[in-house]
């Protein structure tokens, strides 16, 4: 099941400027504020074995608004217009939330009346509202020494944080700095936590993912060295990175997931979960030792090598390049660049 978040265009548009198999960005900018637009949908999109259907969905592919159905059915349900939402109202009601409890909750809901197709709306970042969204470095094999600075492999996971601002939805403009020509890309795998926990233990870890989603986790080198033992300033600049398509809320074998990342259709990163130096169990045991995780909280697990940096010379994102970030069991995410 495809969980989505998503603002109607606004105004209205003619039939034959959706012709195109994707959403153009630059159609109906919301002439409300996030608050008052955001919405929950369940996509109804083919979860058969043919991924080319299931994760490039036609413009008529339809919607159901999650959070019209939930709200007419329970007072306390009022107002949930996002997968943290969701996730904060079920986790109230059933302590061990997880995915398949999610599935098990979700699914009568896939039978109502569609409220918009593909073509009515523009994707929000798939939780656009987290707590926290933890970022980890250098996890999978052969990144480290990409740094060519001699250093053994890590021991212990790299974290640093992003801001809700840093990221766009899918098919949404990333922008480049006009501080910086240096935006880069790195594809992501994203873990989505279901309810709250701390000093969670690993082998109860899975038992704590809603979902998984895809990320671009957008960087701008030079912005990264500017202080000496932090990257933030470089991955937090406004809508450098996306975060979707949407949430997959699925039973998924967690340690052989693919996923890879092209710019202009060239391969540039491609890899394997069972390539992870901390596996996604690793991940959430150790970061909740220090952070309550809560539900919606976002965990991008690294990006494999092949990033722009390390290239000679360096290729950058340039405006008019289009990025993708692809799992045969996730999704696909695709976003345009363009200048700020």
């Amino acid at each position: 099941m495809r969980l989505i978040a998503f603002t109607p265009k606004s105004p209205a548009k003619s039939p034959a400027q959706y012709s195109h198999p994707k959403i153009n960005s630059s159609l109906g900018k919301p002439s409300k504020s996030l608050k008052d637009t955001a919405k929950l949908g369940i996509l109804l999109a083919d979860d058969a074995s043919d991924n080319n259907k299931a994760f490039h969905p036609h413009p008529q592919t339809k919607i159901i608004d999650l959070g019209l159905h939930l709200q007419s059915e329970k007072s306390s349900y009022q107002g949930i217009c996002s997968i943290k939402h969701l996730l904060q109202a079920f986790s109230s009601e059933e302590a061990g939330l997880d995915s398949l409890s999610l599935l098990r909750r979700l699914e009568k809901y896939q039978n109502k009346p569609a409220d918009y197709t593909l073509a009515d709306i523009r994707f929000l970042p798939s939780v656009h509202n987290a707590e926290k969204y933890i970022c980890i470095g250098v996890n999978y094999q052969h990144r480290n020494e990409e740094y060519k600075d001699g250093s053994p492999p890590p021991q212990k996971p790299s974290v640093f944080m992003r801001s809700r601002e840093s990221f766009v939805g899918h098919l949404e403009a990333l922008r480049l700095p006009k501080e910086s020509p240096q935006l880069d890309y790195e594809g992501e795998i994203a873990i989505v936590i279901s309810r709250e926990g701390r000093r969670i233990p690993a082998n109860k870890a899975p038992a704590y993912i809603a979902g998984l989603s895809l990320m671009n986790e957008g960087s701008v080198r030079d912005w990264m060295r500017h202080g000496k033992f932090n990257v933030t300033q470089g991955k937090n600049f406004t809508a450098s990175g996306s975060l979707g398509p949407w949430l997959h809320v699925k039973n998924f074998e967690y340690d052989k997931l693919s996923l890879s990342t092209k710019v202009n259709d060239e391969l540039r990163q491609k890899a394997n979960t069972s390539q992870l130096r901390f596996s996604f169990s690793y991940l959430i045991a150790y970061l909740s030792t220090f952070f309550t995780l809560r539900p919606g909280d976002v965990i991008a697990t690294g990006t494999p090598t092949g990033s722009g940096v390390t290239f000679k010379p360096a290729r950058f994102l340039k405006a008019a390049d289009t990025i993708s970030v692809e799992s045969k069991e996730i999704g696909y995410l695709e976003n345009p660049v363009a200048e700020e």
